[in-house]
This record gives structure tokens, sequence and C-alpha cells, in this order.
């Protein structure tokens, strides 16, 4: 996987001086599993962690392209994962650059553009009539959804790379230098924060809270999941997902910034070099888990939990703890996005733009396609038998999706 690592320097007036510049590393590897630093420097001929080649499949679905728009500059250069938000008949998505959309998700027709003077790393948020976006340079914006003129806009600490969220009294947003905050809907007002205390290295990239009532539930790099009363900011539970193991800090890395999933009382959540655990909302207990490695997230289908680890593979778990349904290891070492159910089917794309549809049964191939070809870090939605697919140059496609006639 294609990771971004950064060095966390705690001390604010360290952040501000030219010390700081110059003892901050920001560097881009490719990190392909658990393995040494030896292996990530190994000659190609003799890496077995090269990505997989794709063999030709027998295709039993047809994916039809209903539409297609382009949007500024998609995910722009640095790693983003800007992903668009549904809401009744309409698509709303924005750009590195700047731009905003609100699109028809039928037709793909053009209802409203904006464009705002700032680099967007963070988005689509949603409550109502309102949407949040987050920037390079740690600012929340509240949007309306008829224009997308700015309401407000507020200066948080941490450059904001997932989407803030909100339940109509409070905006939640986590930003990468590992706070949490809660702001005020109306004025933006910071009303409480909470600092998890950022491990030294940590995966480009954070968790997107969940509102469930008045509860908001946050995941960190430190391999912790906490539930938060939201209007007070105070703690809940907290559940361990994954405890940091080894003599580095890259060994000890156990970051969880791919999306969680709900369902039935239960939250599901994979760490990288950690697990994949279901855990109880009312107290944090830890129901079952699963040693694996995962900076994607999870999703739900068929009574299934789909994470993609590391190495490339695709797993479909037993949402009731009873083990391993079927994997998928064909698309190995190929960047795969998190995995998506649309109708009875699981969808990734990998590095090169492809997106692969796999049977929610067993894991076989069903169908093949390449929306962008540059990828697409994004999660896709999914409505029904329609997929939208937001490429990182800026593509966001619609497929339909269905069995061919036999």
């Amino acid at each position: 996987m294609r990771l971004q690592l950064a060095m966390s320097l705690r001390n604010r007036k360290d952040m501000k001086s030219a010390r700081y510049w110059s003892c901050l590393l920001l560097f881009i590897f490719s990190l392909q599993g658990c393995g040494t630093i030896k292996s990530w420097f190994s000659d190609e001929e003799d890496n077995p962690r090269e990505p997989a080649e794709l063999t030709k499949i027998s295709s039993s679905v047809a994916i039809k392209k209903i539409w297609s728009v382009s949007v500024g500059n998609g995910q722009g250069e640095g790693l983003y994962r800007i992903k668009p938000f549904i809401s009744n008949n309409t698509i709303y998505v924005a750009s590195n650059d700047g731009q905003i959309k609100a699109i028809n998700r039928l037709s793909g027709k053009l209802i409203w553009k904006a464009e705002i003077d700032s680099h967007l790393s963070g988005g689509v948020g949603f409550f109502r009539d309102k949407l949040f976006l987050g920037t390079v340079d740690g600012r929340i914006l509240m949007a309306d959804t008829q224009k997308g003129e700015i309401i407000w806009s507020v200066r948080l600490t941490g450059e904001v790379l997932a989407a803030p969220q909100s339940d109509g009294e409070v905006v939640v947003v986590q930003t990468y230098d590992g706070k949490l905050s809660g702001l005020d809907f109306s004025t933006g007002k910071k009303l409480w924060t909470f600092d998890s205390n950022l491990p030294v290295l940590t995966i480009r990239g954070t968790g997107t809270p969940i509102f469930i009532g008045s509860t908001v539930y946050a995941s960190f790099a430190n391999g912790r999941v906490l539930a938060f009363d939201s209007l007070s900011g105070s703690i809940l539970w907290e559940a361990r997902v994954a405890i940091a193991k080894g003599r580095s800090d890259i060994e000890r890395m156990v970051d969880i910034d791919g999306a969680m999933a709900i369902q039935g009382g239960q939250l599901f959540a994979a760490s990288y070099q950690g697990r994949l655990a279901a855990i109880d909302l009312t107290d944090g207990t830890r129901l079952w888990q699963r040693e694996i490695s995962s900076i994607t997230g999870t999703s739900l289908g068929f009574g299934n939990v789909y994470v993609v680890d590391d190495n490339g593979t695709v797993n479909a778990y037993l949402s009731d703890g009873q083990g391993l349904r079927w994997s998928q290891d064909a698309l190995a070492y190929r960047e795969l996005s998190r995995p998506i159910p649309v109708s009875g089917y699981v969808a990734v794309v990998d590095f090169e733009g492809y997106l692969h549809l796999m049977s929610q049964l067993d894991g076989e191939f069903v169908g093949r396609v390449r929306p962008d070809k540059n990828g697409a870090r994004a999660d896709m939605i999914s409505l029904g038998n329609v997929l939208y697919v937001y490429g990182n140059s800026g593509k966001l496609l619609a497929y339909e999706i269905r069995s061919k006639k036999i």
C-alpha cells in the first residue's frame, strides 16, 4: 500500500520554528505488508511483492456507464480521499482545487457549481441543507446546499483529511494532528477538543467520525476507538483494536484510518498491523477479533464484513464472528480501495484504475471495467444497483450493475 508517514512534534512552539521544519520528515514510499525495511529496497526482480498481473476473467455481469462528469483536479497531488455525498437525487462532490458541484445523480446533469479560494482535503460532510468541507490549512467550511455559498469558516490545529460530520447541533471533525473537535453547528465556535496523543509515525489519513443519536464514534492512530458525548466531548467508552508492538516506530504503527461500519448494535473497525474487531456499541466490549493489517476500512453485506488486507487480499468474514467465508488474493499488492457492496456483488478499485466486481457469495470475479487510469482512492458509493466512482483525476462516474441475460 502507498502510505505517507510523518514525524509528529507535539510542542506547538516547535511547530512554528524553523527547527521544526528541519526536523519534520515527510516521505512517501511503497510499504508492502508488514515486512522489514530491507524488503522495501529489494531489487524488483527479487521482490515478491510486485503487483499481481491481471488475468482474463469470464464476465457474467454487465457494467454499464450511465454518465460521467469532470470535477476540477479530483484528489490533487496530496493522496487525498475526498468522497462525494448523496442526498435524495443529488450528489455533492468537491475537488482538491476548490471546485464544488451539485449533480443530479440520475442524469449526471449539473445543478450548480461553486468555486472557493482554498485547497480542499476532506469532505464531503452533510446534514440536511448544509455541506461540510475541510482544507489543507486546517479550516472547516460550512456551505449551503442551494448554491454552495460559505456560511462560516473556522481554523483548527491541523489538516483535515476526512469529512466532518454533524447531527444538527454539533459538527465533529478529526484533524491530522490527532485531535477530535466539536464545533457549534450554527456558528462554528469550538465547544470541546480531545487530544489522542498522536504516535511519532502515522499513516497519512484519519478516520471519519460516525454519529448515532447524541453519541459520536471515532478511531485514532493509536489503534483505539472511542465513543463520545457529542455535546460535551466526554468519553463514554474506549476500545483497543490494536496494540503497538515492535522496537521501531514503523513496526509500532497501528492506525485506524479506514471507514468503520455499524450494524445491529455492533461497530466493525480494522487497523494497520493489528486486528479486525467487532465492538459492542453500548459499552465498547470487543465481541470478536481477527488478526489483520488494513488501512482501507470495513463494509458490510450478505452477512459479511469485507476488508482488504495490506497484501491486497479481499476478505469476507462472517459478521457474527464465526470465521472467514472467503478470500480473494488474485489482486495482490494492487493497492485496493475499500470494498463496497453493490447489488449482489462487492467492488474494489486498484492503483491502475480498474474496477473489479466479485460475487458476495464466494469472491469469484464477475466483471471488470476501468473508470480512471489514475485510480480511485475515495470510497465508492452504491445505491441499489448503481455504483458511483470518483476517480483520482476528477472523473465522477455512475455505473449500472446488472447480470447478463443468458
